[in-house]
């Protein structure tokens, strides 16, 4: 069965936007290229023409000939009906788990490893909710916000990639964490009051678990080194240790020991300035009260 579009014509470029790779994510790149060349060898060992395979999967043959270049991202619907009609055996198919990283921004990637290392973690946040501690509704509040508006599956992509960095709280050992968060997000209610109840209600929950600091920063509260924007240290395991600062060295990640310096002055700072944690979460309870 020829599986098409909706309006019955094969699938373009059109119908799937911002699914193109990053010419400068060389891992992705090397992901997306091996997967294309899989597909097309195993489409040319059963001897079907790009054409012919389009029309049975459901995309113009111009679809094939990129994905099999490498040029596109193969969603996994695409894959998995490749796997089926190619009689791959799954194999096809398991390469969705890779291919998937792939549609997360680089920085993002990036950033999930560095976590995901990390035996300590520092997060100071400005401006929003930090990403480590949105719910769901609240990241898609916040994505579907930009404009230009992004499309319907940039968003979720973004809000899978943004999500998946809280497996950090599944890891065991669990990595010490500490957050400060300014008054005037928290008092925000992205997404409708419902949202933002819950994501409230979220913080607290978080906030209690006995690797978890989260500390409020009072709008009324002097000058502090976080006025510049957002603030992240990581601890390692061997000893090493990285950082980032929107307010320094170009907002780029720094592992030089003079520079870590710098990032640790301003975070203790800052942390020295905000509400106890305590004190932090009956903030929070009285927001909620509030409403």
């Amino acid at each position: 069965m020829t599986v098409e579009t909706e309006a019955g014509r094969l699938k373009t470029e059109a119908d799937e936007p911002g699914w193109e790779v990053d010419p400068d994510d060389e891992w992705g790149v090397a992901v997306i290229t091996t997967v294309g060349r899989q597909l097309k060898l195993r489409r040319e060992a059963v001897g079907m023409r790009a054409g012919e395979f389009g029309r049975t999967v459901g995309y113009g043959e111009d679809m094939v000939y990129k994905i099999e270049g490498g040029k596109r991202i193969p969603r996994q619907e695409y894959l998995d009906r490749a796997d089926e009609v190619l009689d791959a055996g799954g194999l096809i198919s398991a390469a969705w788990e890779d291919v998937k990283k792939v549609r997360y921004p680089r920085k993002v990637r990036e950033l999930g490893k560095m976590e995901g290392r990390a035996v300590e973690i520092g997060l100071y946040e400005c401006n929003i909710v930090p990403g480590l501690l949105q719910t769901p509704d609240h990241v898609r509040a916040v994505i579907g916000a930009a404009q230009p508006p992004y499309s319907s599956d940039d968003v979720e992509r973004m809000v899978a990639a943004r999500l998946a960095r809280q497996s950090v709280f599944e890891r065991d050992p669990a990595p010490s964490i500490h957050f400060v968060v300014e008054e005037a997000p928290l008092r925000r209610q992205v997404g409708g009051t419902m949202v933002w109840q819950q994501q409230l209600q979220h913080l607290l929950e978080v906030a209690r678990l006995n690797n978890v600091t989260l500390q409020v920063m009072p709008t009324n509260t002097e000058a502090h080194p976080g006025l510049d924007g957002r603030i992240e240290l990581l601890k390692f395991a061997d000893g090493t240790a990285a950082g980032r600062a929107d307010g320094r060295f170009n907002g780029r990640p720094v592992a030089d020991l003079k520079q870590l310096r710098i990032l640790e002055l301003q975070y203790g700072t800052i942390r020295a300035q905000a509400l106890p944690p305590r004190e932090s979460l009956a903030f929070i309870e009285t927001l909620l009260g509030e409403r």
